[in-house]
């Protein structure tokens, strides 16, 4: 025991370095990715507009995307709210889990949601 304790040095944490190196590597390459994409600006859509949307949405049960007026400290746009209006009040209304006030939407559009079960394999 004498041999290693006078001549075997350990690495200390750097031997831990290719534990987490990969991990550490996705965690970058995904940040970057989401640094890349930008959301860009679409049209600006009157009251009337936005509201036959959400009519339509409401009465045939469509899924919507919608882009708020918020933008980022870079004057970016954050990415759209999408999924069924579940509710709302005279200020707003609730996609799934969130509160979109009236004042709030820049553009509102259907969309068609892929379902988890959905492949391209069904016919």
């Amino acid at each position: 025991m004498s041999f290693l304790n006078e001549e075997y040095r350990d690495r200390g944490i750097k031997k831990w370095a290719g534990f987490y190196l990969s991990e550490h590597t996705a965690i970058q390459e995904k940040l970057s990715g989401e640094r890349k994409k930008v959301n860009q600006q679409k049209k600006q859509m009157n009251q009337g507009e936005i509201e036959e949307v959400i009519n339509e949405s409401i009465v045939k049960n469509k899924s919507v995307a919608i882009q708020l007026e918020n933008v980022d400290q870079n004057g970016l746009y954050y990415d759209d709210v999408v999924g069924h209006i579940v509710g709302g009040d005279e200020l707003g209304i609730f996609i799934n889990n969130t509160k979109v006030d009236f004042d709030e939407i820049r553009n509102i559009q259907f969309v068609v949601l892929k379902k988890w079960n959905n492949t391209d394999d069904d016919v």
